[in-house]
């Protein structure tokens, strides 16, 4: 039996915090991403930062043509975050999307809907994390065919660093490319290594590479910079947010 009770406003005052975070970061993936948000989760505290995703349509296979269809699809999806409310930090997850746009696409992008905020890109983070590290000659490990690692080879060269080596696994699809085990991951970046390189680039977001870099630097003993890792990094940077973690990578002892 429904009792007759009629509810009545709390006598207690309303006290609204400026937010309900400290910091909120918006980030764009691929609606076939499996990867991304469980990097971001894992490496942030969700106690300072607030990570919030939305996606965008994506059709493999991972081709230069498939790539380029997702631009024009970021400012709606950079839109849903929070429509009328201020990021601190906007990151696009998509490596080889980054190089086939360009970094400057991309950002103009996202910021015809959140305009003057910071954009993170896998490439760009990759490019300012050598930069910070000191590092100019590279080896390149990519789950991607030849045509698109080769695109990725050349966009790097272009901005300034030397690829004294590039090897991939061959894969079109990136759900397949999350997939790939850790075990194979750890094998193909030492075995990609050249013996000239001063580091190694592991690509793509969807990659199971961020969690295996630390393991991989204790077999070539040089520092080893992934996607997902490095946009993390840069993410945090922007934030100017100093956290302690340890090992992910020496980009992070930096």
């Amino acid at each position: 039996m429904a009792l007759d009770i009629q509810s009545t406003l709390s006598p207690c005052p309303v006290q609204l915090d400026p937010r309900p975070v400290p910091f909120r970061v918006g980030l764009v993936a691929l609606a076939t991403d499996h990867t991304t948000e469980r990097d971001y989760s894992r490496l942030i505290d969700p106690a300072q930062v607030g990570v919030y995703a939305t996606r965008i349509a994506f059709e493999n296979p991972t081709t230069p043509a498939s790539l380029l269809k997702t631009g024009p699809r970021l400012t709606e999806a950079a839109a849903q975050i929070f429509p009328g409310e201020a990021l601190d930090v906007i990151a696009y997850a998509c490596t080889a999307a980054s190089v086939v746009l360009g970094n400057d696409v991309v950002e103009k992008h996202l910021n015809a809907a959140k305009p003057s905020t910071p954009c993170v890109t896998p490439s760009s983070a990759a490019f300012d994390a050598f930069a910070a590290l000191g590092v100019r000659r590279i080896s390149v490990l990519t789950p991607y065919t030849v045509d698109v690692t080769d695109e990725l080879v050349g966009f790097f060269e272009a901005n300034g660093l030397e690829v004294v080596s590039s090897a991939c696994l061959g894969m079109n699809d990136d759900r397949e490319m999350a997939r790939v085990s850790e075990e194979c991951v750890i094998a193909a970046g030492a075995e990609a290594m050249h013996p000239q390189a001063e580091a190694l680039f592991i690509s793509c977001t969807a990659l199971r590479a961020a969690q295996c870099a630390g393991r991989i630097e204790g077999q070539i003993g040089v520092p080893v910079v992934t996607s997902n890792q490095a946009m993390v990094w840069r993410t945090l940077r922007h934030l100017s947010l100093t956290t302690t973690i340890t090992g992910e990578g020496r980009i992070f002892d930096l």
